[in-house]
């Protein structure tokens, strides 16, 4: 029988949920009745096997079951999807669908930015995308000045609904664990599922879950999508395309044309 490597984040979460309560170790340690040294030695991963009622009291206390604890990196949900959990909305309490990302890192440790192409398209929407070894085939990206903070990822569309982005132009996407901070109108890669598409479009989430898309090109019509059937939402940060944009922007029009109008005032005041 074949076994994976299970990562675990027991120690990180532990260090993480009590810094986020703003607690010191002396302090958790009374409340939890262990010594500062043993949380110390849990928050530093030193002890890989602590008794089983650590883990139950850690659990209580912090109102996130066992199970997230160690398999979940709470770093990388957000307050917000954090404060869910801690509301009882756990997926290994109530069951759900909680959206882990699987991430690829450097020699430094530090988050790939992979890179999709157009024929690995259907492969990650039909489950690549939650996938480890799927996630670590994938060609690496290189963006300059890329913030340290959130995950990116890099997509390339097709078609000509986003124009005045071309056909082909790669969208470097910031990953959206919390859909209900989206502002209305994002520009964003979108992940679905069952068509196992991938779209860059506007999206605005309604009050009732669901997801309005929006193209940019005018010809198409918006469209209504379940928030079940999107898996995930990469909100847009940049893009890289070998075309030249065409044509002058219409600010720069408007400005041309405020500057011919000028001109021609100041003719007539002149004579």
């Amino acid at each position: 029988m074949n076994h994976t490597t299970q990562n675990i984040f027991f120690n990180t979460n532990l260090k993480y949920l009590r810094e986020r309560k703003k607690l010191n170790q002396e302090k958790l340690a009374q409340i939890l009745a262990i010594t500062r040294s043993k949380l110390a030695a849990l928050e530093a991963g030193t002890t890989k096997a602590p008794p089983p009622e650590d883990y139950v009291n850690i659990s209580a206390f912090f109102h996130i079951s066992i199970d997230t604890l160690l398999k979940i990196d709470l770093r990388k949900l957000g307050e917000f999807k954090v404060r869910e959990l801690e509301a009882g909305n756990d997926i290994y309490i109530k069951g759900g669908n909680l959206r882990v990302l699987a991430v690829s890192v450097d020699r430094a440790d530090h988050e790939n930015v992979e890179y999709v192409p157009i024929k690995a398209r259907a492969g990650y929407a039909s489950g690549g995308y939650s996938d480890q070894e799927y996630i670590a085939e994938l060609p690496k990206y290189n963006i300059p000045n890329l913030p340290r903070t959130g995950t990116y990822r890099t997509f390339p569309i097709t078609g000509d609904s986003m124009l005045p982005f071309p056909d082909g132009t790669d969208i470097t996407g910031r990953f959206v664990q919390d859909w209900h901070t989206l502002k209305p109108g994002t520009l964003a890669i979108v992940v679905l599922s069952g068509t196992q598409d991938i779209v860059f479009k506007s999206i605005t989430m309604s009050e009732e879950g669901n997801l309005e898309f929006r193209s940019l090109n005018e010809l198409y019509e918006p469209y209504i999508v379940p928030a079940g059937e999107v898996r995930e939402i990469w909100e847009y940060y940049a893009y890289t395309t070998r075309e030249v944009p065409k044509g002058t922007a219409d600010m720069d029009r408007v400005l041309n044309a405020l500057e011919e109008i000028k001109s021609i005032v100041l003719t007539k005041t002149k004579r």
